[in-house]
């Protein structure tokens, strides 16, 4: 029982997270993912995106509709979630951000590559060239 409050508790503060809507300013030199309208879940305390985070292109956040979504994270994305959530919690970054990073790669997941870069920092790499190595292999 114990196994699945934390998953309960993990998926309402998912949720409970605004959908913001964003676009690029410049759609000729913007990437597959900003050059039409692209949809991300942040805290709203969070500060809103400036640029893509695919190719750091200037991006402008639009007016969105009222609409619901029903998200289902599967098992496997739940036990994932949770170890990378262990290892931070134990400063282990470089296990985190190496879960993180192949995860992120998996499902496709920007904001799971944004937390797998913010674990590589935290473990003292050089996350510029890290970066520059991803966005090599994705274009």
């Amino acid at each position: 029982m114990h196994r699945y409050q934390e998953q309960i508790k993990y998926l309402n503060r998912i949720l409970a997270m605004p959908l913001y809507e964003y676009q690029t300013s410049d759609p000729i030199n913007s990437c597959p993912k900003c050059i039409n309208p692209f949809e991300a879940f942040q805290n709203i305390n969070e500060n809103i995106f400036s640029t893509c985070p695919s190719c750091g292109n200037k991006v402008k956040k639009l007016m969105s509709l009222c609409r619901s979504a029903i998200i289902e994270i599967p098992e496997h994305g739940l036990q994932v979630h949770q170890k990378i959530q262990e290892y931070e919690h134990e400063r282990m970054w470089s296990h985190a951000a190496e879960l993180a990073d192949k995860h992120s790669e998996e499902t496709k997941s920007v904001g799971l590559k944004s937390r797998a870069l913010e674990n590589y920092k935290k473990a003292g790499y050089d996350v510029d060239s890290l970066e520059k190595h991803t966005n090599k292999n994705h274009t």
